[in-house]
């Protein structure tokens, strides 16, 4: 069962979520950027177990990263484009390496590297209309978060004092 704290919490969230996934939606239309892609930079954002503004950081460098190694698998693969067995061992190799990164702090954070990565094979390699969005949409999942569970905080100092 959930608690009426976690409940206050969880609607905080929802509220904030919901008002900035909607702004998110016009600003990326306005901008012309891909809306998907922003979705992807909020729910890294959401996801790291760190937060605040190390979050942030660490949300930040693993995307990039993934965005870099993207584009290494995919130069990788062009070298011999009608050999899959080059491109499954350049995949092979550079998801290692995606992961073997994690030993420094700003690049920690795995599945971060991975969304990056795979917004730009869903892109079909079109990092310049990838990374504005992603970085953009963390901004904004950072917002999210942290503006709900400023409004949850307030919330539950009011409940208090009453």
């Amino acid at each position: 069962m959930i608690s009426p704290m976690n409940m206050n919490k969880l609607l905080a969230l929802a509220l904030t979520t919901g008002v900035l996934s909607a702004l998110w939606g016009w600003v990326a239309v306005a901008l012309g950027l891909l809306n998907w892609a922003g979705f992807l930079g909020c729910t890294a954002y959401f996801a790291c177990p760190q937060e605040r503004l190390k979050g942030l950081a660490i949300s930040a460098c693993t995307l990039m990263s993934g965005v870099l190694w993207a584009r290494v698998i995919i130069a990788g693969s062009a070298v011999a484009p009608h050999s899959d067995i080059l491109g499954y061992g350049v995949t092979g190799v550079v998801a290692f390496l995606m992961c073997l990164q994690s030993r420094q702090l700003l690049l920690s954070f795995v599945p971060g590297t991975f969304i990056g990565a795979c917004a730009i094979f869903a892109a079909g390699g079109e990092w310049r209309a990838v990374v504005p969005a992603l970085l953009l949409g963390l901004l904004f999942g950072f917002a999210m978060k942290n503006s709900g569970l400023w409004l949850a905080a307030r919330g539950s100092k009011t409940v208090v004092s009453e």
